[in-house]
């Protein structure tokens, strides 16, 4: 693995105490009247907006219910979808393409499912082979103690953050391991819109949590993960 920071595990400072600030306020969780009017407007890759706001709805059956994404502010093309994806990597596999924000599932016959996502920002991001040794509904987050040292508000939560939809982590997590040993990289579930496209953590990747659900349910623990160059 060729890592660009010791740090690894991180979010971003804003990221972490900033960004997550007023989340929940600025969205309805319910997808409301207005959701209704994007019916007709289709993006460039194919999605409807009203198509996307189903997909990126509310979820209010988990432990803590799940509010719906504002699709306006995530560029369509980052919306999942099924695309050409030529590789030799099984079908499972999972392939993270740091340098376009995206995560693809491989999938049968040439095609792969295509997540948006947010990544290392410059510095931190790394490339490299690991595999998913764990996976975590809700899990507890501890920030390590690179972050406690350049963010001393962080070492509150020095013995773990509980689950929950302020958790760095969100609703699902794959733990990414190398030789037995845990990275302290994963990719995780945010609720972050304006995060999707962009590079705000330390190593860590980020999908959308419903996009993060969907890929979570269809990869089983020792699933190979590939990071690409960015």
């Amino acid at each position: 693995m060729n890592r660009g920071n010791a740090g690894a595990g991180e979010t971003d400072e804003g990221t972490l105490l900033g960004r997550r600030e007023g989340l929940l306020s600025r969205r309805s969780f319910l997808v409301g009247a207005s959701a209704l009017g994007l019916a007709g407007c289709a993006t460039s890759d194919g999605m409807s907006l009203a198509e996307a706001s189903r997909v990126y709805g509310p979820v209010p059956d988990e432990k803590f219910p799940i509010p719906a994404i504002d699709v306006s502010k995530v560029d369509p093309k980052y919306f999942r979808r099924t695309v050409r994806y030529d590789t030799k990597e099984a079908p499972g596999t999972i392939i993270v393409d740091p340098g376009n924000y995206y995560v693809y599932r491989i999938e049968e016959d040439g095609n792969a499912t295509r997540y948006g996502a947010n990544v290392g920002r410059d510095g931190f991001r790394w490339s490299g082979d690991a595999y998913v040794g764990r996976k975590s509904e809700w899990a507890t987050w501890t920030p390590p103690a690179a972050m406690i040292k350049r963010q001393p508000e962080a070492a509150k939560w020095a013995r773990g953050m509980p689950g929950g939809l302020d958790n760095p982590l969100g609703a699902r997590t794959l733990h990414l391991y190398q030789n037995g040993a845990y990275t302290l990289y994963t990719i995780y579930a945010s609720l972050d819109a304006e995060s999707i496209g962009n590079g705000i953590t330390s190593g860590c990747v980020g999908l959308l949590t419903q996009d993060m659900m969907h890929l979570y349910d269809r990869t089983p623990v020792k699933t190979k993960v590939v990071v690409l160059p960015a």
